[in-house]
């Protein structure tokens, strides 16, 4: 963990965005949330950094930086010539260009010049001073960006959402395409901070723990004649024997299995899928909602059973269904449920109906969670079958 108090860092607010536009985008909504001389640090979720000390030390040469008005990027110093990275050219902490990701021939070379690093996408800034380059080089973009943060939606106290209508006006960038290859105000941290950022296959590969076949450790593995594969799946027993450099990842509603070093080329699977009109891509078994959290066990034509968990001091939405009707059976906690005008407790073992076109709503107002089990029966048991009449989470 970052020593949050040596970063004068503190709790902030969720900026909730209904689509993605990029990083560009979503950096300045984050932005205009905060004062203008507040000094941003932009990171993503998935990096694995080792060297604790050498991180923080180089997190706060980029707030002085920051402090003396520079968009500050961090360039990972390079240890074998990658070609899935684009690169920052330096002299000094001045940044002379930014480098596409390039052949391996080209990368080789970058090596061997010695001041061209890795681009890790890490940031550090002021607010402000990324908000007035923003408008200076993407004002189409600043423009729209503006918008959608006037038009806001506050959810609760430490949550705002982005509404579709506005989010799906912001045109898409990065933050490298936007501001950062264009400003004359860019400096770059170098870092040797012993940094992945886990973005494929291989590289988590290199990162986890392994056998003495050099197969990934896993407690459903059995293996036999098998060597340097990478396993992940924790529900179903996982078998191998006699094979190599395969990546297996099992879960519960799909099962890859790809040569290792093919990790690119599930984008192509997904594209597939969404020819075929699978919703695999896009929605999970579990989701997480403001409320809880639903598990989909099953979902058959004509069907679907859920697993449903609702937060204490939490409800769902007032809504109804068009296509479909459902029957709660309450496992484990004690539910408040409203079925058109009539409001009562369900407790463990005990069930309700909601008919088709029935206003309903799921409360939970004990101290444990609520737990229940959903069938929903109907032509269509889509998740966008909902009219929500009244929501504590301002949703659409």
């Amino acid at each position: 963990d970052l020593d949050c108090s040596r970063m004068d860092a503190q709790k902030s607010t969720f900026l909730l965005e209904p689509i993605g536009r990029n990083t560009a985008p979503a950096i300045a909504l984050a932005c205009m949330s905060l004062d203008t001389e507040r000094i941003v640090f932009v990171t993503p979720s998935d990096h694995l950094i080792k060297n604790q000390k050498a991180y923080e030390d180089v997190v706060m040469r980029a707030k002085e930086l920051a402090g003396q008005n520079f968009l500050v990027t961090f360039g990972i110093k390079p240890s074998y010539p990658e070609t899935g990275y684009g690169y920052i050219e330096a002299d000094g902490e001045n940044v002379k260009s930014f480098k596409e990701k390039p052949d391996e021939n080209t990368a080789k070379s970058y090596i061997e010049q010695g001041n061209f690093y890795w681009n890790s996408g890490m940031f550090c800034f002021k607010a402000g001073v990324f908000l007035n380059e923003l408008k200076t080089y993407s004002p189409d973009m600043y423009e729209a960006v503006t918008a959608a943060y006037e038009h806001r939606q506050e959810m609760s106290a430490d949550q705002l959402r982005i509404t579709h209508e506005y989010m799906s006006a912001i045109p898409e960038d990065s933050i490298d395409y936007a501001v950062m290859e264009k400003s004359d105000k860019v400096k770059v941290v170098v870092s040797d901070i012993g940094w992945s950022d886990l973005g494929s296959f291989d590289s988590l590969y290199d990162e986890l723990p392994k056998d003495a076949n050099k197969n990934t450790i896993n407690d459903k593995l059995i293996s036999i004649g098998s060597k340097n594969n990478l396993i992940l799946g924790n529900e179903r027993v996982i078998a191998t024997v006699d094979v190599e450099d395969l990546v297996v990842v099992d879960c519960a509603d799909a099962l890859l299995i790809s040569s290792k070093g093919s990790g690119q080329k599930v984008k192509e699977v997904v594209k597939r899928l969404k020819e075929q009109g699978s919703e695999l891509h896009n929605i999970h078994l579990t989701a997480h909602r403001p409320w809880g959290t639903y598990t989909v066990l099953e979902d058959t034509p004509g069907y679907k059973i859920k697993r449903i968990v609702v937060k204490p001091g939490k409800r769902l939405s007032l809504q109804k269904h068009l296509h479909r009707s459902e029957h709660w059976i309450v496992v484990s906690g004690t539910a408040t449920v409203t079925v058109g005008e009539e409001t009562r407790l369900v407790r463990p073992n005990e069930s309700t109906y909601i008919k088709m076109g029935e206003v309903h709503r799921l409360s939970n107002e004990g101290k444990i969670p609520v737990v229940m089990i959903e069938a929903q029966v109907g032509e269509y048991t889509g998740e966008d079958d909902i009219i929500r009449l009244n929501d504590d989470f301002k949703r659409e």
